[in-house]
């Protein structure tokens, strides 16, 4: 049997982070990274953007060469599947039956795709978009002439529509909320969103409840050829992406008696509640020290945060800063970026006018303090957000929407 050290259970972003950090941070043991997939970690927002339209190469899309992890003596074992935890006997076991020692293990296991238990989605030609081998199946299906049904209108799919209108493909978003982007941005985003859409071709639907998906020849046979609606209405396509939200693979962890809610939970260093176990990414419900909360992140930047908190711990360093969480999205020439998170919000001041496609929206919650600022194509404001969210401090809103302000002096 090996010798005990760290194991990385799992291979994406915050796992490929937390290795590097723990050689940066001067751990010296041995480290395993274990991921289920068959190539090292790699960034994963590009999939529904760059990598789709090819304009990211495998190269641009891995997180650092192959030969950086033989360089650090960080094994890797891909296309290897975690199968138990083992506490009491600080091991896991694998899918094959082999079982491996460690001395600390970092749970990094990710989400995976939200699937609707509705008629025809088991279909061929229907898909989900988390990894490089699902980007590579909806690539495979778009370009001109072709037609992708989009269920749900969050991040993933208005950038995969954007996406499929760059490579020729007509788009056909199904949104069953009054509005794109309603769990996830302001009203006033929203609607800069879906007219940019618009503009762009893509057809949006609304208030649009699928009831299922339909193959050939209006059967539940064959590949999909359309998405029928609550009212009957069956829109024809070549292919249909969910895009319906994500869930936490945190079943391994459950069965392992850690405490799980929607997530695994840690505490601010990412520690589970065995202080041998930590858990980063999209895996965890974590602190959110700004707003007085828990919640699940899903998020590069939260990643790579947690990453550095669990390499911290682990090598007996100072935590790093607390950060505000913060997000981008790339669709057409609209680079958005959000800092922070809306809660406790009383109300919001646009700075710009959305139709030069130039504008952010801030949150303030009742004592005028920022909570959360949507920004696009404002990269100074989106920066003196940031700064605002971490200080704490009340502003003043009219200045605030007054384009003649500087954003450094609001920031000060």
């Amino acid at each position: 049997m090996p010798e005990p050290g760290i194991i990385i259970a799992g291979a994406g972003h915050a796992g490929g982070a937390a290795a590097a950090a723990l050689r940066q941070f001067g751990w010296k043991g041995a480290i395993t990274v274990i991921g289920n997939e068959p190539i090292p970690p790699y960034q994963r927002p590009p999939l529904s953007k760059a990598w789709l339209t090819g304009d990211a190469t495998a190269e641009s899309l891995a997180l650092r060469p192959e030969r950086f992890y033989t360089q650090q003596t960080i094994t890797l074992r891909l296309s290897t599947t975690i199968a138990a935890i083992d506490r009491a006997a600080r091991a896991i076991r694998l899918a094959d039956g082999q079982t491996l020692p460690y001395t600390t293990l970092i749970l990094a296991l990710g989400a995976r795709a939200r699937r609707l238990p509705l008629p025809g989605f088991d279909l061929p030609g229907v898909l989900e978009l988390r990894t490089a081998a699902d980007a590579d199946r909806l690539k495979a299906t778009i370009g001109p002439g072709r037609r992708i049904a989009i269920i749900g209108g969050g991040y993933i799919g208005l950038e995969a529509a954007a996406s499929s209108r760059a490579l020729g493909a007509e788009a056909v978003v199904l949104e069953r909320e009054p509005r794109l982007l309603a769990r996830v941005a302001s009203p006033p985003l929203s609607e800069f969103f879906a007219a940019a859409h618009r503009a762009h071709g893509v057809i949006i639907h609304t208030d649009a409840q699928v009831t299922g998906l339909v193959g050939q020849n209006g059967t539940e046979r064959g590949r999909v050829a359309g998405v029928q609606l609550a009212d009957g209405t069956i829109l024809p396509c070549h292919a249909a992406l969910v895009g319906v939200g994500a869930i936490p693979n945190d079943e391994i962890a459950a069965a392992a008696g850690l405490r799980c809610e929607n997530g695994v939970v840690v505490d601010e260093h990412a520690r589970t509640e065995d202080p041998a176990i930590f858990a980063i990414g999209d895996l965890t419900n974590r602190p959110l020290a700004l707003y007085g909360r828990r919640g699940r992140l899903e998020s590069v930047p939260n990643a790579l945060e947690q990453a550095r908190q669990a390499a911290a711990a682990i090598t007996g360093r100072p935590p790093p800063a607390a950060e505000v969480p913060w997000f981008w999205s790339d669709q057409y020439d609209i680079k958005l970026q959000i800092a922070g998170l809306p809660h406790d919000v009383a109300r919001l001041v646009v700075r710009g006018d959305p139709s030069t496609g130039s504008f952010a929206v801030f949150h303030l919650d009742a004592d005028r303090r920022v909570q959360c600022v949507e920004s696009v194509n404002t990269p100074a404001e989106f920066m003196a957000g940031r700064l605002m969210i971490l200080k704490r401090r009340p502003v003043d809103a009219a200045a605030l929407a007054d384009l003649s302000s500087n954003m450094k002096d609001l920031a000060a």
